[in-house]
C-alpha cells in the first residue's frame, strides 16, 4: 500500500468521535488530561516517557507498520509521538483535533497486543501509554460509537449481546436438548452449588456461537468433570469497557464474575475459548478492583483441555487428518504463557502440525484484538489492510486449516483470510477435540 492509501484509509468519519468532540471545549480537554495524569498514573508512565530514547526499534514489531510499507506514522514510537507525548508537551491544551486524530490512533490502530515491548531494548509498556490515552478519551467522551454501544450492553444488561437473562437460560437447555440426541446422559448443569468448575463464555458464544456451548458440554460430559453454569447475569466474561477505558465498567463486570463464581461455591472458573477475556479476568479487572490475588482460581480452555489430556480424561479416538496450523492469541501466549500447552493439545489432536513463523510470543496479532474489531463496519478495511503482513504468513504455511482458540482473533483472521483470498478455514481447539475425542456415552 502507497502512502497516499494509507493516509486516506486513516480519513474516516466514525459518528461516536464526532458527535464526543463536538461537545468539547479547551478547558475541558485541559481539565479531564491533567486529572487522568496527575490521579491515575505516576511512576510507571514517567519512567517509560523519560527513559524512551526514540531509536524506533519497537517499529519492527508492529503489524500496522509492517503492512503500511514501513510508514513511520504507523509505528507505535510513531503513535505514541501522535497522542501520549502531545498532550503531554502542551499539558493538556490540545485541540479538539488533536483528540479526534489521538482517539482514532488509540482505538483503531493498536492492537494493545504488546509485541513492541519485547523489541523496546527498555521493555517499554507502549501499551500502558496507548491505554492512558483510552481512558483520557472515554472520560472526554471521545469513543467510536460501535465499541462504545458494545460497553452500553454491558452496563445495562452485564452481556455485551444484550442477551436477557431468559434467552440465556434458553440457550443453555436448546444445546442441551441437541446435545442429548448425540449422548443421552448428557446434562448442562445450572446453579449446582459446590461443583469443582463454574464454565463462562462471552456474549457472542448464546448469541451465534452456540455449538461451542454444545461442544464444551460434550467434552464437560465425557470427561467426567462435575461442572455448573450460572443462570444469572455474571455468566459474559468478556469486557469491551476495558478497551474504551471505562475502568469502572470494567471492575463492574469483573467483580459480578468472580462473585457468581463465589455464590455458586464452586472451586475454580473455566473460561472458554477467548483472548481478551481472560485478559480482563487474569490480569486487568482483577487489579483495578485491588484485589492482591484473585477470590478464585480461574484457567483458559486451552490450560484445561491440556489438564484433562494429561491426567487421562480426554481421549483421542482419531487423528485430525488435514495438515493445520496454530495461531497464537496475544493475550494467552504473551500474556499468559500457555503456547506449549495449546502445542501438546493440537499434536495429540492433530496428525500434520505446520508451524507458521515467526511464532509463540512473537507471532503477529489478528489485529482484531484489543477492541479495534468491535470499533465495527468504519474500521473493518483499517483492519484488514493494517495486517497484510499476517496474511503473508498464513499463506507461507501452505495449510488449509488455522487452528485460533480465541474468539477475536476468529473474527479478525476471517476478514484477512477471506480479503486475501487465502482459502483457509478457521477451528477452535474445542472444535478439533469434539471431532477427535473419545465419546464413551454417544449413541
Amino acid at each position: 500500500m502507497n502512502k497516499e492509501t494509507s493516509n486516506k484509509s486513516r480519513e474516516i468519519v466514525d459518528e461516536g468521535l464526532i458527535a464526543g468532540v463536538r461537545k468539547l471545549t479547551p478547558a475541558r480537554i485541559e481539565k479531564v488530561i491533567n486529572q487522568v495524569l496527575k490521579k491515575e498514573t505516576g511512576a510507571r508512565l514517567e519512567a517509560y516517557i523519560n527513559t524512551c530514547v526514540h531509536c524506533g526499534l519497537c517499529s519492527e514489531a508492529c503489524h500496522y507498520f509492517l503492512s503500511h510499507d514501513r510508514d513511520p506514522v504507523y509505528s507505535p514510537v510513531g503513535k505514541v509521538k501522535q497522542t501520549i507525548w502531545e498532550i503531554l508537551k502542551h499539558k493538556g491544551k490540545v485541540s479538539t483535533g488533536t483528540i479526534l486524530k489521538a482517539a482514532r490512533i488509540a482505538y483503531t490502530e493498536c492492537n494493545l497486543c504488546k509485541r513492541c515491548s519485547m523489541y523496546c531494548p527498555f521493555g517499554i509498556d507502549i501499551a500502558y501509554m496507548i491505554s492512558i490515552m483510552r481512558r483520557i478519551c472515554h472520560r472526554l467522551g471521545v469513543t467510536p460509537q460501535y465499541i462504545q454501544d458494545t460497553a452500553h450492553s454491558h452496563s445495562a444488561t452485564m452481556n455485551q449481546m444484550w442477551v436477557k437473562d431468559d434467552e440465556w437460560i434458553d440457550s443453555l437447555q436448546w444445546q442441551e436438548d441437541e446435545a442429548r440426541d448425540e449422548i443421552p446422559n448428557l446434562r448442562i448443569p445450572l446453579e449446582k452449588e459446590g461443583a469443582d468448575v463454574l464454565y463462562s463464555v462471552i456474549g457472542p458464544e448464546p448469541k451465534f456461537r452456540t455449538q461451542l456451548i454444545y461442544q464444551a458440554a460434550v467434552i464437560m460430559n465425557e470427561a467426567g468433570v462435575d461442572w455448573t453454569m450460572p443462570a444469572t447475569p455474571g455468566w459474559d466474561n468478556s469486557d469491551m469497557a476495558m478497551f474504551t477505558g471505562d475502568y469502572e465498567l470494567m471492575g463492574r463486570l469483573k467483580r459480578l464474575h468472580f462473585e457468581t463464581a463465589m455464590r455458586l461455591k464452586v472451586k475454580r472458573i473455566v473460561m472458554g475459548e477467548c483472548g481478551h477475556a481472560y485478559r480482563s479476568v487474569y490480569d486487568t479487572g482483577n487489579r483495578w478492583l485491588g484485589w492482591k490475588d484473585m477470590p478464585i482460581p480461574i484457567i483458559h480452555a486451552v490450560q484445561f483441555y491440556w489438564e484433562l489430556l494429561n491426567e487421562g480424561k480426554l481421549k483421542v479416538a482419531k487423528k485430525f487428518e488435514e495438515p493445520v496450523t496454530f495461531h497464537d492469541p496475544c493475550n494467552i501466549v504473551r500474556g499468559m504463557g500457555l503456547h506449549e500447552k495449546a502445542r501438546e493439545v493440537v499434536k495429540a489432536f492433530c496428525k500434520d502440525f505446520v508451524e507458521m513463523y515467526p511464532n509463540r510470543e512473537h507471532n503477529y496479532c489478528c489485529c482484531a484484538g484489543g477492541g479495534v474489531i468491535n470499533c465495527g463496519p468504519p474500521f473493518k478495511m483499517t483492519r484488514i489492510t493494517g495486517n497484510r503482513i499476517k496474511a503473508e504468513q498464513l499463506k507461507a504455511t501452505g495449510v488449509k486449516v488455522v487452528i485460533a482458540p480465541c474468539h477475536n482473533c476468529h473474527g479478525g483472521l476471517d476478514d484477512i483470510i477471506h480479503h486475501y483470498g487465502l482459502g483457509m478455514e478457521l477451528k477452535f481447539l474445542g472444535d478439533i477435540i469434539y471431532e477427535c475425542m473419545e465419546k464413551p456415552n454417544a449413541v
